[in-house]
C-alpha cells in the first residue's frame, strides 16, 4: 500500500490547532499523525488523497487567524515504521485482564514477569508496518469491549484488522471461529504470523470489505477500528452479515465523528448501547434498535 505523507505547518502554532487540523483530515482519510517540533505530519492511502479538498478543509478552520499550509510527498514503498519496530513497545495493561506484550520486548517482559503474573491473558504482538499494537487508544478501548463480552462459541468478523490483535483477543475470549480481512498483503501476513505465535486460528483475507461477499453465514460480533470515511461506506455491508442479535464495535475516529456515524447507523436499525471515550477518541457498541 503506498501512502503520501502531509506536512501541516500552523501560524500560530498550539496543540489545539493541531488537533483540530487531525480530527479534519481525519475526516479527509488520513489514519495517522505523529507530532514533530516544526510541524504535525500525517499519513493518508495515496489513493484516498485529494489535495484540493484538503485545502478547502483547512481554509475553513474553526479557529480565528490561525493560517495552516501543507506538504504533500510521496513515500517510499517500504517499511518506514522499521525504526520503531526495531524499539518496539511497553507492556500495555488493559483492564488488568490483558497484557500486550511486544515481541522484541518479550524477553524484557519475561524478566519483570512479576508486575504481570495477576494478568489472566496475555497477547504478543510481532508488528511489521500493520496497524494494531495495543498502545492506540481506540485498539484499547476495543479490548476492554471485547473483554466485557461473552463470546464463548461466537463468530466474530474484524473488518481492517492490521496485526490481528483484535481477531486473537476474541480467539482467546472463547469464539469459534474468528475472520479478519485487511487491504494490505503484509498485514494479511502479519495477521497470521501474529496468530500462530499466540496459539489461535485466525481466517484471514486480503481485500476490502468485497471480500464479505465470498464469506458464508453471519456473524455474532462485527467489530472494525478504521476512520470515519470508511466506517460510513461500509457500515451498510457490515450490517449485511448481522443476525438479529449482533452488536457491531467501531472504533478509529473522534468522539465529534460520533453523531453522523450514529445518524447513518439508525437508517441501517442499529441505535448506541455502549459508548467508550480515551482523550478525544470514541468506541461505539451497536446494537439492532
Amino acid at each position: 500500500m503506498k501512502y503520501i505523507q502531509v506536512k501541516f505547518t500552523a501560524e500560530p502554532d498550539s496543540q489545539d490547532v493541531r488537533d483540530i487540523i487531525a480530527a479534519l483530515a481525519g475526516e479527509e482519510g488520513f489514519e495517522s499523525f505523529t507530532d514533530e517540533p516544526d510541524g504535525l505530519v500525517g499519513y493518508c492511502q495515496e489513493n484516498l488523497f485529494n489535495q484540493e479538498t484538503l485545502g478547502h478543509t483547512l481554509q475553513n478552520l474553526p479557529v480565528p487567524n490561525v493560517k495552516v499550509t501543507f506538504t504533500a510527498s510521496h513515500i517510499e514503498d517500504k517499511n518506514w515504521n522499521e525504526e520503531w519496530e526495531k524499539g518496539g513497545f511497553e507492556p500495555v495493561i488493559i483492564d488488568n485482564r490483558c497484557a500486550i506484550v511486544c515481541k522484541n520486548m518479550e524477553d524484557e517482559a519475561t524478566a519483570a514477569q512479576n508486575s504481570l503474573d495477576t494478568i489472566p491473558m496475555k497477547i504478543v504482538i510481532d508488528a511489521k508496518q500493520a496497524f494494531g499494537t495495543g498502545t492506540h487508544e481506540t485498539t484499547q478501548m476495543i479490548v476492554s469491549l471485547l473483554l466485557s463480552q461473552d463470546l464463548t462459541d461466537k463468530r466474530v468478523l474484524d473488518c481492517g484488522c492490521g496485526t490481528g490483535i483484535l481477531g486473537i483477543v476474541a480467539a482467546k475470549c472463547g469464539a469459534k471461529e474468528v475472520v479478519c480481512y485487511d487491504i494490505d498483503e503484509w498485514s494479511v501476513r502479519n495477521a497470521e504470523h501474529n496468530a500462530e505465535l499466540n496459539g489461535v486460528e485466525l481466517d484471514v483475507l486480503e481485500g476490502d470489505k468485497s471480500v464479505l461477499s465470498h464469506v458464508s453465514g453471519v456473524f455474532d460480533v462485527i467489530m472494525a477500528n478504521i476512520n470515519r470515511n470508511i466506517i460510513l461506506e461500509d457500515i451498510e455491508d457490515f450490517v449485511s452479515v448481522m443476525t438479529t442479535d449482533s452488536k457491531i464495535i467501531l472504533s478509529g475516529f473522534y468522539e465529534q465523528d460520533a453523531e453522523s456515524i450514529l445518524q447513518k447507523a439508525a437508517e441501517l436499525g442499529l441505535k448506541e448501547s455502549q459508548r467508550l471515550l480515551n482523550h478525544d477518541w470514541c468506541c461505539l457498541l451497536l446494537e439492532r434498535g
